[in-house]
């Protein structure tokens, strides 16, 4: 069939190639005829022309040499040479020479003198016997009439053609010549009143080539020959007829009708443009080439576009049934239920799974009703889903069919309408079973729960986020640290629900669970405070972050874990200001104050100062404890804190050494002096009774001062001499301060009342 329609688009596309040749030589024969006949009458046109132009030059010039033949007779009679002149004007000259566009007559004598004018009864001495028509007559060489060059008349100034004939004595001597003339304007007068197109004229030559009219191109060529050039040699060759051919003067080509004018040396001829003669017939042979050439790209194109169609028909039609092989192949191999349903809800087309379903085969089904496909419960079940499909609206359900093997199959089922405008043609009908996907759905949902569950029960707070970093879960720890409802915070970047600060500045933190999705790495632990959305509660925190990866290994979320280390941080805090302070009264313990102390001699000893370690033990705090308790002793040591503190500098440091005894470290100090003041200040803070337990007591202190560098440049060393000054202070008698004065000098008492430490 492919072959038959191959050889049968060949066969038109040959015929049309026919057509269209056909119809190119039909206008080519045509225009080619136009031609012809456009030729053939501008050839017998110019002929007619040139013969009614010839023929009355040839008359006018006939009555012109008559009238010179007849002053030529009377110019040979002696009786009129003797006449007077203007009686012999009269007699030679009679009313023929007066014709329209004859010049003056002249008659010369033997040497060529101006003997008589017929414009003129007044005799001019001028001389001829230098032109052509003299010479000619006067060598004897020439009888009859004579057709001089065209030339410049020397009497009237005119441009001429010179007709003239001899005279001669009765003796039969040369007597003379008679001349006429011809004005050249009067020839183009005559010819003026044809109009034979651009490049077209009329010309007049001698017989020897001599050009002595040329119209309409003015008189520049007058004069000039053309004896020789191939045209002329025609002319002179075959007399008259026509030819075509190119003019030496102008390269024009141009047909030429030519005839000799009488028994005269001239040569007529109209010279017409062949452009001129085929102007119209180009005109014409443009439109109708165009119209042929258009007629036979028409049918040419349209023998193309049939031949076109006609392959595109097959093509379509060859595509379309592998499309429509293809289609039914992929719905055949299709997992689910494909099927069209007209709107009478008889079946049109079914694929393959319909036989695994319902036992009957595609090809059967076609026209059946669905209720007898599906049976009346699954119909009557089915049917409000149908109708709405069947008045446009999609269709979108769930359903359970048993198949013809009792198995039951959970499906999904849509009802697509095609529509024609506003009319239902039929619905679309597909059924996939989703019984995998439902019992993955159900296990997916068990487990889902499990976890839910699992992340509700633990202690941490836990955080998920999409790829973008914006909050898919919050369980319920994670709300009570952040103030977030997990269905407020969902959609939300991470960021903004879960601001990890710095503990140390409060400066914000990078998201770790950002940085896990960037990284697509687990971030260790990071140590930050969250604060709460709404009371601005505080929490410290620790966070871990790991990125969720599908099984691509495409990151596709994160999870952070926040563990609450609030409790735990104070917890650590206590323990380590318990490690540096008294847990009574809260002064820095020895630990603290040896590294205060390091610090301070190395202070003093780059300023070059001076600093004060002061031992101090409270008198009779052991009765107070015997006698009161332990608590109220505490009281006591509370209160004594708190005085040494409010007498010393915020540089200065008050250490409870153990029991009732105390060392205040001075640093920055300049002298004794200054040490000294500090002691009265702390002896004065005990002047006031102290409240032990609602009882108002009076509580006294020893106290001992060493100095850094008189004294030792070790705290150490420092430690051990305020020690013995205070132990020196109590042997003298309590109540006092004693500076330290060297190993074996008696330390020096601190008065209450001097402003220098003074002696025993």
């Amino acid at each position: 069939m492919s072959l038959l329609r191959q050889f049968f688009s060949h066969r038109l596309i040959w015929l049309a190639l026919l057509v269209a040749l056909g119809i190119g030589a039909l206008f080519a024969r045509t225009i080619w005829t136009i031609r012809n006949d456009e030729w053939s009458y501008a050839v017998q046109t110019n002929d007619n022309l040139v013969r009614t132009l010839e023929q009355g030059l040839g008359w006018a010039l006939d009555s012109f040499d008559k009238s010179l033949e007849g002053v030529t007779r009377e110019m040979s009679r002696p009786e009129v040479m003797a006449l007077a002149p203007d009686l012999r004007a009269r007699v030679v000259f009679d009313n023929s020479l007066r014709s329209r566009g004859a010049g003056d007559v002249l008659v010369l004598d033997a040497q060529g003198k101006l003997l008589l004018n017929s414009g003129s009864l007044t005799s001019r001495t001028v001389n001829f016997s230098d032109r052509d028509y003299f010479l000619a007559f006067q060598s004897g060489g020439h009888k009859g009439l004579f057709i001089g060059k065209p030339l410049t008349s020397r009497v009237s100034g005119l441009n001429i053609l010179p007709l003239s004939r001899g005279y001669y004595h009765p003796d039969g001597s040369f007597a003379g010549v008679v001349v006429g003339s011809i004005r050249l304007s009067y020839l183009n007068e005559l010819f003026g009143s044809l109009d034979l197109g651009f490049n077209s004229g009329v010309n007049l030559f001698r017989q020897d080539g001599v050009v002595i009219s040329r119209f309409p191109y003015g008189d520049a060529d007058v004069g000039k020959s053309i004896a020789g050039t191939p045209n002329f040699v025609r002319f002179q060759k075959e007399g008259s007829g026509s030819f075509v051919g190119i003019a030496a003067l102008d390269g024009v080509e141009r047909l030429y009708s030519f005839r000799a004018v009488g028994n005269y040396p001239l040569i007529l001829n109209v010279a017409q443009s062949t452009h001129t003669i085929l102007a119209k017939w180009y005109a014409n042979a443009w439109v109708l080439g165009s119209f042929a050439v258009l007629l036979m790209v028409a049918c040419l194109g349209l023998a193309a576009l049939f031949v076109r169609e006609l392959t595109l028909r097959q093509q379509v039609s060859a595509r379309l049934r592998e499309a429509e092989h293809d289609v039914r192949t992929i719905l055949n191999n299709m997992p689910s239920m494909i099927g069209y349903w007209d709107a009478q809800l008889h079946n049109r087309f079914a694929n393959q799974a319909y036989f695994e379903w319902f036992g009957i085969l595609p090809d059967k089904m076609r026209g059946m009703h669905i209720s007898d496909l599906i049976g009346p419960e699954l119909y009557a079940a089915n049917l409000p889903f149908l109708q709405r499909a069947l008045q446009g609206e999609p269709q979108l359900f769930e359903r359970t069919i048993i198949d013809t093997r009792g198995v039951p199959r959970h499906t999904i089922a849509s009802y697509l309408p095609d529509t024609d405008g506003d009319t239902v043609r039929g619905i679309f009908v597909q059924a996939t079973d989703i019984s995998d996907r439902k019992r993955m759905e159900d296990e997916l949902f068990d487990e889902k729960e499990r976890v839910r569950l699992t992340l509700q029960a633990i202690g941490d707070a836990v955080v998920c986020s999409d790829a973008q970093g914006r909050v898919t879960y919050l369980n319920p720890v994670a709300e009570r640290l952040t103030g977030w409802q997990a269905f407020d915070a969902a959609g939300h970047n991470v960021d903004e629900v879960v601001s990890l600060r710095s503990p140390d500045n409060d400066d914000l933190l990078a998201s770790p669970l950002r940085a896990a999705i960037q990284q697509a790495a687990v971030v260790d632990v990071v140590r930050g405070v969250v604060v709460h959305r709404r009371s601005g509660q505080r929490f410290q925190v620790e966070e871990t972050a790991s990125p969720i990866t599908d099984r691509h290994g495409t990151v596709t979320g994160a999870v952070a874990v926040l563990r609450d280390v609030t409790e735990a941080a104070a917890m650590a805090e206590r323990m380590a200001h318990l490690a540096q302070y008294d847990a009574l009264t809260d002064l820095p313990n020895r630990v603290l104050l040896q590294d205060r102390a390091q610090l301070a001699i190395s202070q003093a000893r780059r300023d070059g100062k001076s600093l004060a370690v002061m031992y101090l033990d409270l008198d009779g705090f052991k009765a107070v404890n015997d006698s009161m308790g332990h608590d109220v002793g505490d009281q006591l040591l509370v209160q004594f804190a708190q005085r040494l503190q409010a007498v010393v500098r915020a540089s200065d440091t008050v250490c409870r050494q153990g029991g009732d005894e105390f060392v205040v470290l001075l640093p920055g100090l300049d002298g004794e002096e200054a040490a000294c003041g500090v002691a009265r200040k702390i002896l004065a803070s005990c002047d006031e009774p102290f409240d032990l337990a609602g009882e108002m007591q009076h509580v006294g202190l020893s106290g001992g001062i060493a100095l850094y560098p008189q004294h030792g440049d070790t705290f150490d060393a420092l430690s051990r001499h305020a020690d013995s000054a205070m132990y020196a202070a109590k042997r003298g008698g309590r109540m006092r301060f004693m500076l330290y004065q060297g190993p074996d000098t008696e330390p020096l008492v601190v008065m209450p009342n001097t402003s220098t430490a003074m002696g025993k």
